[in-house]
């Protein structure tokens, strides 16, 4: 008997069941809800530094309050109903007049946090890579200032694009017979402008926080499912913060706090768990058997 060779996505057409647990499996076996636990928190630490820097950076080109703005909007996204929370104290912060080089680099620092985290965790998820495949320490070091840089750059590009949008909000749309006003499309086009970042970010992870090479073709598709999974699950937190918890009753002064953390905490589980599935249909690329499928490891096979 002579094996056919069947590519990984035939294989999890055949079966999805068994992808889906052997996905599931790998997840719980790499501790995938204890690095999004870390994830999470090192998220927390980070998010108020980055926006911090980013606005003491970009202050000296755009207007801050135009900036608090779009920051407000991301945050929103991630954490609907808390980015107050965030505005207030980044506000807070900035304001002081003495901000010297220590503690731009303190800033500097704890910005980092996250992504070199994430990259980590990644690390454990595609352990069947980091064996094939050694990242320079160096490289290890510079990406986290990447992403920071980036993140700089499309907060000054969507500033810019609000800028535009400011000015066409007064402004009427002519075609044939029909008229549109652009006064009612702004915060529409700022929520699929963070959207589409969201997507762009998170395959950029994806692609580059793991050690070897992914196609940019699976690395979207994993973005948008992973995009898609966070809108449902953000506005299930946002039903369920408003009508079932009694979180405030708990954790009283505390409650932003936990609500937060919780939002981060899901976020990155779908997050990881995306990144587990990206893992698992490389290894029946690899042509590595799935653990506990009959179905998987013996279909294609001729006489």
């Amino acid at each position: 008997m002579m094996k056919q060779w069947q590519s990984p996505g035939k294989k999890i057409l055949h079966n999805p069941i068994c992808f889906l647990r052997q996905v599931i499996k790998g997840f719980q076996a790499n501790q995938g809800l204890l690095l999004s636990g870390a994830v999470a928190y090192y998220t927390l630490l980070s998010i108020i530094p980055l926006f911090s820097l980013i606005l003491i950076t970009l202050s000296h080109i755009v207007e801050p309050q135009q900036l608090l703005k779009i920051i407000s909007e991301y945050i929103n996204i991630v954490m609907p109903g808390q980015a107050s929370v965030f505005i207030e104290q980044i506000t807070r912060f900035t304001t002081q007049k003495h901000i010297g080089w220590l503690l731009l680099f303190v800033l500097l620092f704890f910005s980092s946090m996250t992504f070199t985290v994430l990259e980590n965790t990644m690390s454990i998820i595609f352990y069947h890579r980091v064996n094939i495949h050694r990242r320079h320490f160096l490289i290890s070091a510079i990406i986290p200032y990447c992403y920071i840089i980036v993140l700089g750059l499309g907060m000054l590009m969507i500033t810019t694009i609000s800028g535009v949008l400011q000015v066409w909000q007064i402004e009427t749309i002519n075609v044939l017979y029909w008229s549109w006003n652009l006064d009612g499309l702004t915060k529409t086009i700022f929520y699929f402008l963070g959207v589409a970042g969201l997507i762009l970010m998170l395959t950029s992870i994806y692609m580059v926080m793991p050690v070897g090479k992914l196609s940019f073709k699976h690395a979207l598709i994993g973005s948008v499912s992973a995009t898609f999974l966070w809108e449902i699950a953000r506005h299930v937190l946002v039903w369920y913060f408003s009508t079932l918890s009694m979180v405030n009753v708990v954790y009283g002064s505390l409650t932003s706090a936990i609500v937060i953390l919780l939002f981060l905490e899901v976020g990155a589980i779908i997050l990881l768990f995306g990144a587990q599935v990206i893992a698992e249909y490389e290894r029946l690329g690899y042509g590595e058997p799935c653990e506990g499928c009959d179905s998987f490891n013996t279909s294609g096979t001729n006489n």
